[in-house]
């Protein structure tokens, strides 16, 4: 059978019988963010293959089949030599270190005027996806740049980061918020006060923050509308925060960074949220989050960090960094264009006692917190009194020892029966007073723009505890608003932050807080475990069900002992609502409702 089946074989090659195919093996599909970049293989039907007829040609047959196809190979080797060589730089097959020639530059239609930096990861990106190779060459992309072979040029390296019209830069602002009319004032003290990195409970009373938050609001309303009032029925603090806003575009502008501001105020319009919906909808690719806080505390950067932190955890895909690479300047209050801009503003109101400086006194006032935030390691007392301190050396700087000016520092707007930071600004003037100072220069220390803290607790209020007290050359440094100084300031934070590897939101809130929070929550579960009954939260739960059931025996005894009283209709308070669920009276009306229902 072997030897006919050779002879009716055609002289050389014939194909081989195939076994039935055997089915296809599942083929594995790429997992995560891999898989749009790199789809599975298309599968192809398997060829027939030829194989020798006689058992003795197994050699010739071999070379017969691998030959032309080595050929094949061989040609289309050196086919793609052939045109890279001819099509890509003589560089690109030069070996490491050779110098045979200046890179080409790129043209000058894609050299940016101005890109902001990125961190590597994103530049990295940015470059594959953003800047294809200026002369459009493959093979010199592949076996220049890919390989590392590229000459040194002359020429200046162009960054790695994507081109301006690629990034689309946002700054957003992040500040306290303040009502605009005076019908606002109550339901702005409420989110206030809501907020428990402003009014810190302890743990058992933590549900009732809401209800001690609308109370509070309610009661303090009053005068704070007076307050109000008094400058105009409303906050200047979004009008002025847009106009700082506007000028920073526009000194960005002129640095080559297009950029856009967003107002996120913590307890009033325009909120936070609206300020993020908007910067996500407009495609913001690099953000700068900037709280309008010099200096670092809980209660004010970082309860606005923290509700923002929030979001970005509610919303994960939103803010991928490589999506959205955000970045955050926590504290400022040691920035060089900050401190020089509070001096020169100083000066000026010391202008008039330059030749008697020891007839005046600097006293910075500023917002005051809470002793027990310090004391859980709010680093804000320190950042304030070093703060202080750079000002007045900057002050002072270049002035013989005779001529310094004195300085002292208080803290103001305190609320509420617990201690606040010492010494407090009315007590301080009354002080000075008694020591017979009459020429005062006031200084806002931690407010960056005006609002009812300066213009009405400052200029009014202490004014006039100052004047009761004998200080009657009251003078107050104005606040920093849109002074071009203090806008070059924000442009140089701006730009100093896209050009550094980026703190995120979280790192933030952990560099500053996070350690001593732990630790200040841990003592505080401490020291009022005695009024947690259990031991731990199953025998919580079934001291609650045990508890749950001892009412409701207690209610259900109650009925049927002395009954229910006659209802026309389920109430809403007293005891009622319990004998209406368990008597004939309150199911019968409860059905009747019921039948009555018109869908």
């Amino acid at each position: 059978q072997r030897n006919s089946a050779t002879k009716t074989a055609p002289p050389l090659l014939r194909a081989a019988p195939q076994p039935p195919p055997a089915p296809p093996r599942p083929r594995s599909s790429p997992r995560g963010r891999a898989a749009a970049h790199h789809p599975p293989r298309p599968q192809t039907e398997a060829q027939p293959r030829l194989c020798p007829a006689p058992a003795n040609s197994l050699s010739f047959a071999f070379s017969a089949e691998r030959i032309p196809a080595m050929r094949t190979t061989a040609a289309s080797l050196a086919a793609l030599g052939l045109l890279s060589a001819v099509m890509g730089p003589a560089e690109a097959f030069a070996p490491p270190g050779a110098a045979l020639g200046a890179t080409k530059a790129p043209p000058p239609s894609s050299v940016a005027r101005f890109s902001a930096p990125r961190p590597a990861p994103l530049s990295l990106r940015s470059s594959a996806v953003s800047n294809p190779p200026p002369d459009g060459n493959i093979f010199t992309n592949i076996f220049g740049k890919g390989m590392g072979r590229a000459a040194p040029s002359d020429a200046p390296a162009q960054p790695q980061a994507a081109a301006p019209a690629q990034d689309k830069v946002g700054i957003l602002f992040l500040n306290l918020g303040g009502p605009e009319s005076l019908d606002e004032v109550e339901d702005f003290l409420f989110n206030l006060f809501n907020d428990p990195d402003i009014i810190r409970l302890p743990g058992p009373l933590q549900p009732l923050q809401s209800f001690i938050a609308r109370r509070i609001a309610s009661s303090r309303a009053p005068n704070s509308r007076e307050a109000y009032e008094s400058i105009g029925g409303g906050s200047p603090i979004v009008k002025l925060t847009m106009e700082q806003g506007t000028r920073l575009e526009e000194e960005l502008r002129g640095r080559g960074i297009d950029s856009k501001m967003y107002l996120g105020m913590r307890y009033w319009y325009p909120f936070t949220e609206e300020a993020v919906d908007q910067l996500l909808k407009d495609g913001v690719n690099r953000l700068v989050v900037l709280p309008l806080y010099p200096q670092y505390s809980i209660s004010t950067s970082g309860s606005s960090l923290r509700l923002l932190n929030n979001m970005m955890e509610d919303a994960p895909n939103s803010w991928d960094p490589r999506k959205l690479d955000h970045t955050v300047v926590p504290a400022w209050f040691n920035n060089e264009g900050y401190v020089k801009t509070q001096a020169k503003l100083i000066g000026r109101e010391l202008e008039e006692f330059k030749e008697s400086p020891k007839d005046v006194k600097v006293m910075f006032s500023a917002h005051g917190v809470p002793v027990s935030y310090v004391e859980a390691g709010d680093p804000y007392k320190g950042h304030i009194e070093e703060c202080a301190k750079l000002i007045m050396a900057k002050v002072n700087e270049g002035k013989p020892e005779g001529q310094t000016t004195d300085w002292t520092l208080a803290f103001q707007s305190r609320v509420g029966p617990v201690k606040w930071l010492e010494p407090y600004t009315d007590d301080v003037l009354k002080n000075l007073g008694e020591e017979g100072l009459e020429n005062l220069v006031v200084v806002p220390l931690s407010f960056v723009s005006e609002h009812v803290e300066t213009l009405e607790e400052i200029d009014i209020e202490y004014r006039e505890v100052a004047e009761e007290a004998g200080i009657h050359n009251f003078k107050r440094v104005p606040a920093l608003n849109s002074d071009p100084d203090f806008i070059s300031c924000l442009a140089d934070l701006t730009q100093d932050a896209l050009s550094k590897p980026s703190l995120r939101v979280s790192e933030a809130l952990e560099l500053y807080q996070g350690k001593s929070m732990r630790e200040a929550a841990a003592e505080e579960k401490n020291r009022l475990g005695w009024l947690r009954p259990g031991v731990t939260p199953s025998t919580e739960a079934i001291n609650g069900r045990v508890a749950m059931m001892a009412c409701a025996s207690l209610a259900i005894s109650q009925v049927i002992s002395s009954g229910c009283p006659a209802i026309s209709g389920p109430s809403i308070a007293g005891k009622e609502p319990f004998c209406a669920a368990l008597s004939y009276d309150g199911w019968a009306w409860l059905l009747d409702v019921l039948l009555n229902i018109h869908m």
